[in-house]
């Protein structure tokens, strides 16, 4: 409830209103009205730092940790996180991490299979894990009067897994069938394959994920090995959200993970992506419909850019949107979007059987947010949108650790996820034209389906 009364207050600043020539008569409701405004600024910017105000920062024998505190909150989220990502691994043992992470969650030396499932189920706690091209993390779910059990249990996980190779053979084989069945699916085969002519020579070309031959040729001794060497405070980074006292949580850091190893790991920028010229690639394959994705080099969280960006690619999204599915019904889900990465990329997606034209309508899009200056009412809109979208996907505290933890390891700092706000705000038509014309080029597209249906020289065109 608290969330959605914020929608509702920031939906009301961001509205704003339209300047228009005044009368002599007007200058007293015009007065009052800036005075509106300024008390609205001053409204955000404390909703801005009360927000930043709930974190509190500090460090566990070189482990930096974050704890946002929810008053009130019946749940506790948690999330260990590892830097490095694709930059961790090889393409000989690519997906050892993930691997490593989702055994950890099976059984612990405190906490053996059999138990650790039944002291789970009994309370209701999840434990889980995920990796990406930048970091991974195993993390924890539970509620507030069960997070002591819990805590003992999310740390023997972290600190002591035990990869036994019973543990170990359950989730490599579910792992397995899952990689081996990327192509048959249309759509999970295209990101595939978009991920080899996108970071072909880049670190992200090996997958965080592995492929199905990496990680069945893992052990429980190669894990064992993998753990050893990551578990040391400067590669992690420990995020937790709920009703918890900062003093108190860091006692208990302290005796979880004060006599981990500090190590010696110091993070290193990630290699930004280039793109000199348009592509396109096309797997043939009987399909009764083309898949279609184009993606071009986006600026990293990093960026000031990334701000106009995201205003730029939801324009985009809606119009490809009703030019291609609406006016034309020449696909279903045509789709415009913006990653979340070090090294970032957005792109345009779309089947239809009618490639050529598809794509043909979808570029000419991206052409006219180029030419044409938008309005700002279509800021105002974009932005009221998005931060609805945003607000209603962080009302969990998991969503909030996530994006802490994000804003930290790749987004230049905790703290950055709590201004963008004022960043959207801020923005002119010409911030969204500019970075158009800077980003919006030189697409590289991957097409399954029938390559007599593909005219090269209309995706050609983008470059």
């Amino acid at each position: 409830m608290k969330n959605r009364i914020l929608i509702i207050v920031l939906l009301a600043i961001l509205a704003g209103t339209s300047a228009t020539p005044l009368r002599a008569g007007q200058q007293s409701a015009t007065a009052k009205a800036t005075a509106v405004q300024a008390q609205k600024t001053e409204s955000i910017q404390d909703i801005v730092a009360k927000q930043a105000a709930l974190v509190s920062e500090f460090e566990v024998n070189g482990l930096k940790v974050l704890v946002k505190r929810r008053e009130g909150s019946l749940t506790v989220a948690a999330g260990l996180f590892i830097r490095g990502g694709a930059r961790n691994i090889t393409a000989e043992n690519a997906g050892i991490e993930s691997l490593m992470l989702s055994s950890a969650t099976e059984a612990s030396a405190g906490f053996p299979r059999e138990r650790m499932r039944s002291e789970l189920s009994r309370m209701g706690t999840v434990l889980g894990s995920g990796v990406n091209y930048d970091y991974s993390t195993l993390t924890l779910i539970s509620t507030r009067p069960n997070f002591d059990r819990s805590w003992e249990i999310f740390a023997d996980a972290a600190l002591h897994p035990s990869f036994t190779k019973d543990d170990v053979a359950i989730v490599q084989s579910r792992i397995v069938a899952s990689l081996r069945d990327d192509t048959d699916d249309p759509d999970t085969y295209l990101q595939r394959l978009q991920e080899k002519v996108a970071y072909a020579g880049h670190p992200y070309g090996n997958r965080a994920e592995g492929t199905a031959e990496s990680v069945a040729r893992l052990t429980p001794d190669d894990l064992q090995r993998y753990h050893q060497k990551l578990m040391e405070t400067s590669r992690l980074l420990l995020v937790i959200v709920g009703d918890l006292d900062p003093a108190q949580m860091k006692a208990r850091v302290s005796a979880s993970f004060g006599k981990v190893p500090r190590g010696t790991y110091k993070p290193e920028p990630v290699p930004q992506l280039a793109f000199d010229k348009s592509s396109v690639e096309v797997t043939s394959r009987e399909l009764p419909t083309n898949y279609v994705q184009g993606i071009f080099v986006a600026p990293p969280l990093t960026s000031p850019d990334i701000y106009p960006m995201r205003v730029a690619a939801a324009l985009l999204r809606d119009r490809v949107f009703e030019e291609v599915r609406v006016k034309r019904n020449l696909s279903y889900a045509p789709s415009a979007f913006l990653g979340s990465q070090a090294a970032n990329v957005g792109g345009i997606y779309v089947s239809a059987v009618d490639a050529n034209q598809a794509i043909g309508v979808m570029l000419d899009e991206i052409a006219r947010l180029q030419r044409e200056l938008i309005d700002q009412d279509d800021i105002k809109a974009v932005v009221a949108q998005y931060l609805t979208t945003y607000y209603m996907s962080q009302e969990t505290n998991a969503a909030q650790a996530a994006e802490l933890a994000q804003a930290e390891l790749i987004g230049g700092g905790w703290r950055n996820s709590a201004e963008f706000i004022n960043r959207l705000r801020a923005l002119t038509p010409a911030d969204v034209q500019r970075v158009a014309q800077k980003y919006m080029r030189n697409i590289r597209f991957v097409v399954i389906g029938n390559p007599k249906a593909v005219d090269a020289k209309v995706f050609l065109r983008a470059g």
